[in-house]
């Protein structure tokens, strides 16, 4: 019994954090993830897929707006929980209204799903942001832990469960049910004691932003482009790959959205311990080598018509993607470190998702065009250079850590 109520007062102070991050998961799951497979199913062509890509542009676009978060105030509610349930509410309305209209045009459709995105967006800068000005250095792993596991929770229900099931829920179940979970998720951030835990260097670390800092992290957003847009023609599409090889959109929904998000959830618990252990640069290596193969897999399952071997290849896929991911932001939370790391993690990650963005609406188009056999080949030599040039820059970075000087 102690060490279950020890284990409860470490996981309760993250209950807000890791419920936030739920609705993230779930929402743009079902939403940038989920809904292409189901237009897919119905027979909607490789390019518009593509386009429904355009649901993750807020994502990459909030650091034109992180600035206002950061000096706007919601009227009669703490600075960041105030940007937090206006946004967390907004989006449940607007997916309220996106339940009723299965039926309306395309176009309807996706304005909707990109207001949302737009609000679960900038909940996420303004979650980044309290974390930075209330959580203490030694608690941020934590903070960091809770957000990838509510990541994934969110995302094998968004993109997993809800999709696996949608022949039986059918569209306003899904989607309500999505609202349902962000509602409720809402509520920890209620209690959270925002103005007791706020630092007093907080006001000053955002004033103290210079031009030399945003020169040193265009090199970084650039590097970091370059990666996502490959990570994501390799390993983001693999669904589609699946649904065109003739697995069933409730199998593909799950193995795709449901078991990746799991694996996710384990590597992520893992991937401390595996970094302490072997280094970063070692495992982002192994874990990219991983990656290359699966890919290679997929173009061979591709060529001979075997889904069987393509569901294999997609589960190597996660388990080697989710040796990547932590590694990966950990660094772009190190990268991040200075005058405004809320606003430089907007940048690093918004930006390099933005500049990633041409590239994941173009490549379903491609894969139509050149067939998946193609596709995958030349994925897999697009992916290996993008990170050996994410892989240098890491290394670099840590070498300078160790020599004790600035990177």
């Amino acid at each position: 019994m102690p060490v279950l109520m020890r284990a409860f007062a470490l996981v309760r102070p993250l209950a807000p954090f890791l419920c936030l991050y739920v609705t993230f998961g779930t929402t743009l799951g079902f939403l940038a993830g989920g809904a292409p497979l189901i237009l897919r199913a119905r027979g909607v062509e490789l390019a518009e897929i593509g386009l429904l890509q355009l649901i993750n542009l807020p994502v990459g676009l909030t650091f034109l707006w992180a600035a206002a978060v950061d000096g706007l105030r919601v009227p009669g509610l703490p600075h960041r929980t105030g940007w937090i349930v206006a946004m967390q509410a907004t989006a449940v309305a607007l997916l309220a209204v996106l339940s009723g209209g299965e039926t309306w045009p395309l176009l309807v459709l996706f304005g909707l799903a990109v207001a949302t995105s737009f609000c679960v967006a900038t909940m996420d800068v303004a979650l980044e942001a309290l974390v930075v000005e209330t959580v203490s250095d030694d608690l941020r792993p934590l903070v960091a832990s809770a957000k990838f596991c509510g990541a994934a929770l969110g995302s094998i229900v968004g993109s997993g469960l809800l999709i696996g099931f949608y022949d039986v829920l059918g569209w306003r179940a899904a989607i309500l049910t999505v609202a349902g979970i962000d509602a409720l998720c809402l509520l920890p951030i209620l209690r959270y004691p925002e103005a007791r835990l706020r630092r007093p260097d907080a006001r000053m670390a955002r004033d103290a932003a210079t031009l030399g800092r945003l020169r040193l992290l265009g090199g970084r957003v650039l590097v970091l482009g370059l990666y996502f847009a490959a990570l994501s023609v390799l390993s983001g599409f693999n669904n589609l790959a699946l649904l065109d090889l003739g697995l069933p959109l409730a199998e593909v929904g799950f193995v795709t959205g449901g078991l990746s998000a799991g694996i996710n959830l384990v590597m992520a618990a893992l991937s401390g311990s595996l970094v302490r252990r072997f280094g970063t640069v070692p495992l982002v290596t192994l874990s990219a080598a991983g990656m290359v193969a699966a890919g290679g897999l997929m173009g061979a399952a591709a060529l001979a018509g075997a889904p069987r071997l393509a569901l294999a290849a997609t589960v190597l896929g996660f388990v080697c993607g989710g040796g990547l991911g932590v590694p990966v932001f950990g660094m772009i939370y190190r990268w991040a470190q200075g005058p405004r790391p809320a606003t430089d993690y907007a940048l690093l990650f918004g930006a390099a998702f933005f500049a990633a963005m041409p590239v994941r609406v173009g490549a379903p188009a491609l894969a139509g065009a050149a067939g998946w056999p193609v596709y995958y080949a030349l994925a897999v030599s697009f992916f290996a250079a993008a990170f050996l040039v994410l892989r240098s820059a890491i290394a670099r970075t840590l070498a300078a850590d160790r020599a004790g000087r600035a990177p």
